[in-house]
């Protein structure tokens, strides 16, 4: 089974109005999977990450309901069949 992504609806539009995204081929971090997304998906990119190529301050991406902002980050180990959930950050006050 391949990598998955979702992405939020708003997000839809700079992927052919999908929001479920499958990797082909086996990339074995996140910013691997993020790498491929980027070729199918250029659009995306600059929505997700900033020029130096970290994630956005308001967005976060989970690997099996964990954060990478509190792991290690871009470079947490996927297995074959991993989702990965990128979400905008929410706040409140």
């Amino acid at each position: 089974m391949p990598v998955t992504i979702r992405i939020p609806t708003y997000l839809a539009s700079f992927a052919e109005g999908r929001n479920l995204l499958a990797i082909e081929g086996s990339p074995a971090t996140v910013s691997e999977a993020l790498a491929m997304l980027w070729k199918d998906y250029p659009g995306l990119q600059d929505r997700i990450v900033d020029e130096q190529g970290a994630v956005r301050q308001h967005i976060n991406i989970f690997v099996g309901g964990e954060a990478i902002r509190f792991a290690d980050g871009l470079s947490i180990k996927l297995p074959a069949d991993a989702e990965v959930l990128i979400v905008p950050a929410v706040s409140g006050g």
